[in-house]
């Protein structure tokens, strides 16, 4: 699984239901949702 930094725990949490996405300018990222608290997440780079 990807983790991720979760802005409402403030901490690193694995994410849940991630999805490789292209940001507006074409760089790759990761879209999920926070396993404990299930707050969107959001991380800039590739998918491991």
């Amino acid at each position: 699984m990807v983790e991720g930094h979760c802005m409402k725990c403030k901490m690193a949490r694995e994410m849940k239901d991630a999805k490789a996405v292209k940001m507006a300018n074409g760089r790759d990222a990761i879209k999920g949702v926070c396993s404990k608290c299930g707050t969107k997440m959001f991380k800039i780079g590739k998918m491991e």
